[in-house]
């Protein structure tokens, strides 16, 4: 690298202070090279610049968003949580001695150089990481972003997206059991992958990532070492692309759900037998997160024998090593005396295992190459200690423009306002999708998409379960960040709701443009703000997130988009409440109340391609009556339906509730007919019934305002004196625009591009 020698020993550093290295190239800033140099003493040898590039680029440390995490630090205590912010994901009592771990994160920029791999790979990240909390991993969510659906690039990038994700997951055995599909022009050369896994345990099998323990052994199992992904964290995913796209083009990683799958299942038997102290995924930064951050997690230092890695590529050199995000790899601390029978695990499970260090006394990690020390580094100052930026913010110097240009406000024609909502590329039917996706594998999913949340059951003796959502809504956040952010996880514990669950917890993917852009900061700061905000309100604890920045091409970036992740439990799933309609006869009713707000609604920007004015006003506390007035309902069995009402308002709803089962309405509306349809107002569901009385009794006690809309039945929706939509006229509109633009969903099913998975 640059001039210095291939075997670049720590002795050699302290005596070559001139030597000239390629900080630059590996992400790092004047100021940040200058302060490694402080820390050491001397100038950093080749493998430690690789080490501390890597973790200190924003993807890793996050150097330019953590100083406003303070806002969640700030959140009152939980009873619920058991593991909070700082672990690999965050784990939350759901009952009857069972612990939930769930997380969500981003896979952006490698899904837009290889759509494939970087979805597939973005999978199996996700699922490590819950594996490493002590969980078995039972489902997976995804949330897409793409620019517009009839764009070239997005029909490059959105079916090998898909099939990544379903791939990676359908081999896994893992459900998908919901998440987003959207389009919008500021995703155009940056789309989002947001993957999210939920795993199950006992209480007690809670693990940590941390090295203890003077004497034990750290030992390297899964996958072995390749040249994949070098770079990634510190160049692909903390740089802000160029018109033609990302300047540097580093190996995205290479994903092998076959491998973690034998991995997942050692893991499980290693944990049963109660074999490791410690254990932490090898993701991004590779093995210099994993051993940093053991290490900075422990009581005492590591040494590691880097010659010990097994390789795939004999060729690497020792930074390289170090760098490398090959995927299927987990590094675990193990007392000496259980290290046979560890290894006999992964003997059982063929899986490869090598004893690479062991833990020291002391503050140090240190690492040998060829009998040689080429790395000794404070862990801390590598895993945690890195730039902490104060960045300037700015609030945009378009915003109060873009809040005073209000949307229209009426329709010049119902019914073909009400179709292009519905056969929009958000609004129509997601099937090309999610028939690429198994939604039912293992037997215990209850409720899947296209419902409003996942259910899954956890216990077949109880009944317990808990469902999942992930909302976000980049046209609100762009309009107001703080109450965008709030209406997203307002939208997510609605959904969660609806389906008969209590809101438990909270995860979250930050998603934004380049943080050295003041205006991006001010957004994202807002934003996080916000979102804190929202939780206190709803009683909720961040269990941890992602954050995503640099999603940006040259000065245009993404519009804001937090996506928010909230878990809630059912004490029986078999209380459940679907979204479609089932039968003839039953009442329909609207919970809460409707104003005409279309400030970032589907509805002004499919039909007016409009995004302008203010959101919908934000009521937190008549989002919790709604939710603890379904809950009830939802106990005592009075509804047979439930949808909240979000993206594209009262149409999209009752067409998505009609075309369910073949079901359809009569419906009466009064007043402005425009807002009854189209208006996104929040804290609303609707609901089917055979005991109406019952429910509006409940809501009075609740203060939740219902309406009658009509009643289930026949083979159109119609509202009276207004329209009438035949089911079939509706269902073609609504299913026919996702295989238009990308064809037939079978040609992308469980396709893996030739030479893409590695051998071990």
């Amino acid at each position: 690298m640059g001039g210095v020698p291939q075997l670049d020993t720590v002795e050699l550093a302290a005596t070559t202070a001139d030597t000239e290295q390629p900080y630059a190239e590996l992400g790092l800033r004047p100021e940040e090279y200058q302060e490694i140099r402080e820390i050491l003493g001397r100038r950093p040898t080749t493998a430690e610049l690789a080490m501390y590039s890597v973790m200190w680029s924003e993807h890793c440390s996050y150097k330019s968003s953590r100083v406003h995490f303070r806002h969640f630090a700030d959140l009152p205590a939980s009873d619920a949580l058991l593991v909070g912010i700082g672990e690999n994901a965050g784990v939350v009592d759901v009952g009857d001695g069972y612990a939930v771990t769930f997380k969500v994160e981003s896979h952006n920029h490698p899904s837009y150089v290889e759509p494939y791999q970087g979805a597939a790979t973005g999978v199996g990240g996700i699922v490590r990481d819950i594996l490493t909390m002590g969980a078995r991993p039972v489902a997976v969510m995804d949330s897409l972003r793409f620019g517009a659906a009839d764009a070239p690039d997005t029909a490059r990038v959105l079916p090998g997206i898909v099939a990544g994700v379903g791939g990676y997951g359908n081999c896994l055995g893992l459900p998908n059991i919901g998440g987003e599909l959207l389009f919008d022009d500021c995703y155009l050369g940056n789309p989002l992958v947001n993957a999210l896994c939920v795993g199950v345990m006992r209480h007690g099998d809670i693990r940590l990532a941390k090295a203890e323990g003077l004497g034990n052994k750290v030992v390297l199992f899964g996958a072995r070492t390749g040249g994949d992904g070098i770079g990634g964290v510190s160049v692909l995913a903390s740089e802000t692309f160029d018109a033609e796209g990302p300047a540097k083009r580093p190996a995205v990683q290479v994903g092998d759900p076959f491998t973690e799958k034998l991995l997942i299942e050692a893991c499980l038997e290693i944990f049963a037998a109660d074999l490791v102290t410690g254990i932490q995924d090898l993701g991004g930064a590779g093995l210099s997160c994993a051993t940093s951050e053991l290490a900075s997690a422990g009581t005492g230092g590591m040494h590691v024998d880097l010659d010990t890695v097994p390789l795939r590529d004999s060729t690497l050199t020792a930074a390289e090593i170090l760098m490398s995000e090959s995927q299927e790899r987990m590094c675990a601390i193990v007392e000496p005396a259980k290290v046979e029978e560890f290894l006999a695990v992964c003997r059982k499970w063929d899986v490869l295992a090598t004893v690479i260090g062991e833990v020291t006394d002391g503050d140090r990690l240190t690492i040998d190459w060829h009998g040689e020390r080429i790395v000794d580094v404070p862990p801390r100052t590598v895993a945690h200690g890195g730039p902490l930026y104060h960045r300037p913010m700015t609030r945009p110097a378009d915003l109060d423009g873009l809040q005073a240009d209000a949307p229209p406000s009426s329709s010049a024609d119902l019914r073909a306002d009400w179709l292009a909502v519905v056969s929009s590329p958000d609004g129509a039917d997601k099937s090309w999708v999610t028939e690429q996706y198994d939604r039912y594998v293992r037997g215990n999913t209850v409720l899947a998409q296209p419902e409003d949340a996942g259910v899954l059951r956890i216990d077949e003796q109880t009944h317990r379960g808990i469902a999942l959502s992930l909302d976000g809504n980049g046209r609100f956040a762009r309009l107001d960040p703080y109450t965008g952010a709030q209406l997203n996880l307002a939208e997510a514990y609605r959904n969660v709701a609806v389906s008969g669950a209590r809101p438990l917890a909270v995860t979250n993917c930050m998603n934004f443009g380049s943080p050295e852009n003041p205006e991006v900061m001010w957004q994202f700061a807002e934003a996080v703000r916000g979102l804190a905000d929202g939780c206190r309100a709803l009683g909720l604890p961040v269990t941890g997130g992602n954050v995503s920045l640099y999603n940006q091409t040259g000065d245009t970036a993404i519009n804001p988009t937090p996506v928010i992740g909230v878990l809630g439990v059912l004490d029986d799933v078999r209380r459940r409440v679907p979204t479609g309609w089932r039968a003839d006869g039953e009442t329909v009713l609207l919970l809460g109340e409707t104003g005409a707000e279309f400030g970032g609604s589907a509805w002004a920007s499919v039909v007016h391609r409009h995004l302008g004015g203010l959101p919908p006003a934000l009521d937190l506390p008549a989002e919790q009556a709604l939710a603890g007035l379904i809950g009830t309902l939802a106990t005592d069995g009075t509804l047979s339906s439930a949808h909240d009402l979000a993206d594209g308002g009262l149409a999209q709803a009752v067409t998505e509730s009609a075309l369910r089962h073949g079901t359809g309405a009569r419906l009466r509306l009064t007043g402005d007919l425009t807002a009854a349809l189209f208006a996104e107002s929040v804290a609303r569901a609707v609901v089917t019934t055979t005991r109406p009385d019952a429910v509006r009794a409940a809501a009075a006690a609740a203060g939740v305002p219902v309406t009658e809309l009509g009643v289930t039945g026949g083979d159109a929706l119609v509202v009276e004196d207004v329209l009438d939509l035949p089911l079939a006229e509706l269902r073609a509109a609504w299913s026919a625009t996702l295989p238009a633009l990308f064809g037939s969903p079978e040609a992308a099913v469980g396709t893996v591009p030739a030479g893409t998975v590695p051998t071990s």
